[in-house]
């Protein structure tokens, strides 16, 4: 697959607030009639909001060539890394642009001496649930939780540091 040659990440900046937000808006419009519309307002943002993101941790960018395809943010949480903004759009998937967004926030992770991931995920983005477990995600004991009225579960991944 020549595509795959062709993806680069890096880290973000604030003249990627714009591209962010349409990759976050690309890569949930399908699902939106799942979510609350409280719930896809909270998961789609636009760019003031990817923007106030990056002051709180790095943000990350998956192009294909030109084209942004891929987003994921982290942010440290107590003794943790909480993988945030997560987003492929419906054309990158299965080309392995999710699995190297994971990456690359584990890899990030390690650099600054945290052991822990975690995450939160609705339960009906089905692909993305088994991208997490094929990433050594796990379902944490938390039970469900929502994000204005939309259901949510939480999923920890412990790497070494």
């Amino acid at each position: 697959m020549h595509q795959a040659a062709q993806i680069e990440i890096r880290r973000a900046t604030a003249e990627d607030a714009q591209a962010i937000a349409g990759v976050l808006y690309l890569a949930f419009v399908e699902f939106r009639p799942l979510y609350t519309e409280g719930g896809f307002a909270a998961t789609v943002l636009d760019a003031e909001q990817v923007l106030s993101r990056m002051k709180e941790g790095p943000i990350w960018l998956l192009l294909r060539g030109e084209t942004p395809v891929g987003t994921v943010a982290a942010v440290i949480k107590e003794e943790s890394v909480y993988v945030r903004g997560m987003a492929v759009i419906s054309s990158a998937r299965g080309s392995g642009a999710g699995s190297k967004l994971l990456r690359e926030v584990e890899n990030w992770s390690a650099e600054q001496g945290y052991a822990r991931l975690f995450l939160s995920t609705t339960p009906f983005l089905h692909a993305a649930i088994r991208l997490y477990e094929k990433s050594g995600f796990r379902r944490t004991g938390d039970g469900l939780h929502d994000l204005a009225g939309t259901p949510l579960f939480t999923m920890e991944k412990i790497v070494s540091k």
